[in-house]
């Protein structure tokens, strides 16, 4: 690998940044801590900082040495409401909060490029440093957006990372075109008529009309989505009843949908809420089904992919650096910057190891110096683009 040894020679500090943020995580809205060590730094290496945007965000620019575009770089914060098991010595000392997705690193990774940007400044034009709160479902991208994100800081393009667990390490790639998919949350709440649960013949069961809607929610995909699209339902969450022998009146299932078209998206609603209706009636139960729009699909900009993926192979070679056509049924609200601005959502290999969102997973030090370099030289590079 070519990386940038500007970038490499502070690998262990990058490591002990990542670490410190991993050991003290802050679910959205509340990266007040992680916020204020990123201006810090910021501010530290002589950039120009903004705190607050959206709630918590933090944005930093840096002037080049001559006009040219505007370059935006972004990077998540948040950690997510989960237990960490990985017993590392860093792990989160905050209970119910853990940097399970990486998003220590990815922070990490932006301001390793954002000091050798700024004691380079070889480049023309600005860079934006955005670093967003409250990712993990909370719409982030969003408030920062509507904190006018863009109108004080107008971006020609904008750029994006996220660590890939089980890709090898250093691989970079990305999906021209629509890459992750739309992201939409489901709710079905259940009512029915509770009895003594040794006289089912006195109640209106709202368990057994869950059981049966979650069954029949799955045929949305094999049945309704046409073979050549990709859709997914799953059903995340089910909860009723208090008591071993009591039926309750009420049950609630809750989930996740995820599809790469607005058609499939709209079809997936609205067999949905049919299913959970129709089902309820014939277990004489009565079901309202709301579905909550998330985020839409992250479509990459064909221009912007191809950029990056060149410059992705100065620095980790052309095996590495892969152009693919695989789409990917995680979800990313950086998908809303791309609704304003034109860029590039690009994945950065870290090796075998746990999932993202394992109790397991932790973020591979050795990615930060890559995911720097590569950063940083997509600025300079598009900075000065025609």
């Amino acid at each position: 690998m070519d990386l940038i040894p500007e970038i490499a020679v502070h690998a262990a500090e990058l490591t002990a940044i990542r670490r410190d943020i991993h050991a003290h995580p802050e679910i959205g809205f509340q990266e007040h801590r992680t916020a204020g060590i990123v201006a810090d730094l910021l501010t530290d290496w002589g950039i120009e900082v903004h705190r607050g945007l959206g709630g918590t965000g933090v944005v930093g620019v840096i002037r080049g040495n001559r006009p040219g575009r505007r370059i935006g770089l972004r990077a998540d914060m948040d950690a997510l409401p989960m237990t960490e098991a990985t017993g590392a010595a860093h792990a989160s000392v905050n209970p119910g909060a853990f940097h399970g997705c990486g998003h220590d690193g990815h922070t990490t990774m932006l301001l390793g490029a954002a000091r050798y940007l700024a004691s380079t400044r070889r480049f023309a034009g600005d860079v934006v440093l955005i670093f967003q709160p409250a990712e993990e479902g909370l719409g982030g991208a969003r408030a920062m957006i509507a904190d006018g994100l863009f109108e004080r800081f107008p971006c020609d393009e904008i750029y994006g990372l996220h660590n890939w667990p089980g890709a090898p390490l250093g691989q970079i790639t990305v999906k021209p075109g629509v890459a992750l998919a739309a992201s939409d949350q489901f709710d079905i709440r259940i009512a029915g008529t509770g009895a003594h649960g040794a006289m089912p013949h006195q109640a209106a069961d709202p368990i057994m009309a869950a059981a049966a809607i979650a069954q029949a929610l799955q045929t949305i995909v094999s049945r309704n989505v046409e073979p050549s699209q990709t859709a997914v339902v799953s059903v995340t969450m089910l909860q009723a009843g208090t008591a071993y022998n009591v039926i309750p009146d009420t049950a609630t299932l809750g989930g996740t949908i995820r599809t790469f078209d607005a058609a499939t998206r709209a079809l997936v609603a609205e067999r949905l809420t049919t299913i959970a209706q129709s089902v309820a009636t014939a277990f004489g139960v009565s079901a309202e089904a709301v579905v909550t729009p998330r985020f839409p699909a992250v479509v990459n900009g064909v221009v912007e992919s191809e950029a990056a993926i060149a410059v992705a192979r100065t620095l980790v070679g052309e095996e590495l650096a892969r152009v693919v056509d695989q789409q990917v049924s995680g979800s990313e609200d950086f998908a809303e910057m791309l609704r304003v601005v034109p860029g590039a959502f690009l994945f950065v290999g870290q090796g075998n190891g746990p999932a993202l969102h394992n109790p397991q997973y932790d973020f591979n030090d050795a990615v930060a110096p890559i995911g720097a370099s590569l950063l940083a030289r997509i600025a300079e590079a598009r900075t000065g683009a025609g």
